[in-house]
């Protein structure tokens, strides 16, 4: 039979039409953007044409789109280039994060920043209020992911953006110049939900192609034109000096497809996911009665299910699950080679046990209900 792949979270195969798409820039329009001479001019015109596009998905301009080679990158140009802009300030984020967002704080607040890290609520829901009562007079940058990587939960970013909003004005009137952004790692959310910059109220937002049926290692970071940002790599000047180095046309082009399929997939997509996900809790609730959801039910991605089973061995798990055909994780595929229990997982309450009893499938286009419930049925054996 064939394998059930069930860790969508790590990586999508690359889309169809995203081939298609990128394969030109692979042999006939090899040349590079930056040259003078009519074929080189013409691929710019195709990596503009594929910035605009990704700018009017977002609700951007193309001047905000900064093509990097993946998510962490784009993470850590957010995170460092905005605190190297403003020495000395504060940053505000969430235990939830994902490393490569936790890591560039704790680089910078070692190097003198200031950074305060907001605890989240058992169901893995972050309080709005506790961002906004985090924020001081030195605060430059909150950043709160749209999504979680592991448990799936949907975080209020509007609702943080509204509050901030208030701040901002109060720090006007108080004659305090120092701007106040605000950045969301949306890597997870790009299948399912809107990513409208302006509707969701953000000023940095983090993109990864590999997450959406795009090629691994591309992604997006928007910048709000108003956005104070540092290089991280000099030399050419590219992305309007925000990112040197010669661009990567084929993976920039496919990214924008990608984005595009996902989008326009985005309803019916999370429809139908939504019915495979309430069928696999259902089906775990019954056949392995003692195994617990983690993260809110009523906020979640329509594509992820994170379960804890009590007094379980989630690595002997993981690796019987392989073996009989089904690919799930026990947490973020970037942090696999690490010995500790999931910083997401400790974060919401659990203890280092259940941490190690946990595991995370999450579902994709490829999924059907026969995969569904073939995986429970293999899953439930090997707990019995």
């Amino acid at each position: 039979m064939k394998s059930i792949y069930l860790d969508y979270a790590a990586a999508t195969p690359v889309d169809k039409r995203v081939l298609a798409v990128m394969r030109p820039f692979y042999d006939d329009m090899f040349q590079n953007p930056s040259a003078t001479y009519m074929a080189a001019r013409d691929i710019r015109v195709r990596l503009d044409t594929a910035r605009q596009e990704i700018a009017g998905l977002l609700g951007a301009k193309p001047a905000e789109i900064i093509f990097t080679a993946g998510g962490t990158e784009a993470n850590n140009l957010a995170i460092i280039g905005v605190a190297h802009a403003f020495p000395g300030s504060h940053i505000v984020t969430t235990a939830l994060e994902h490393d490569s967002v936790l890591a560039p704080v704790s680089y910078v607040q070692s190097q003198g920043w200031l950074k305060t890290e907001v605890q989240p609520k058992a169901n893995g829901l972050v309080d709005p209020q506790a961002i906004l009562d985090a924020v001081t007079d030195k605060t430059i940058l909150i950043s709160v992911m749209y999504a979680n990587n592991e448990i799936g939960t949907l975080q209020p970013i509007s609702r943080i953006a509204e509050g901030l909003k208030l701040i901002r004005r109060q720090r006007q009137s108080a004659g305090n110049t120092l701007p106040l952004y605000f950045h969301t790692d949306a890597c997870q959310a790009a299948n399912y939900a809107d990513l409208h910059v302006h509707r969701l109220g953000i000023d940095l937002m983090t993109l990864n192609g590999g997450k959406i049926y795009g090629p691994k290692q591309s992604g997006v970071l928007f910048a709000a034109a108003q956005v104070r940002l540092t290089p991280l790599i000099y030399g050419g000047g590219q992305e309007h000096g925000r990112r040197s180095g010669t661009e990567n046309v084929a993976a920039s082009i496919g990214f924008a497809e990608a984005l595009r399929g996902a989008q326009a997939m985005r309803k019916a997509e999370t429809t139908r996911l939504q019915a495979l996900q309430t069928s696999f809790m259902r089906q775990v609730a019954d056949k392995i009665p003692t195994a617990s959801i983690n993260g809110s039910i009523e906020h979640r991605l329509p594509n992820n299910i994170h379960i804890t089973i009590p007094g379980a061995d989630n690595e002997r798990l993981l690796f019987a699950l392989d073996e009989a055909g089904v690919q799930c994780a026990t947490g973020s595929a970037c942090s696999a080679s690490k010995a500790e229990s999931s910083h997401t997982l400790k974060a919401i309450g659990l203890s280092d046990e259940e941490a190690r009893a946990s595991l995370r499938f999450t579902m994709g286009r490829g999924t059907t209900e026969s995969d569904v419930t073939r995986a429970v049925a293999v899953l439930a054996k090997l707990v019995a």
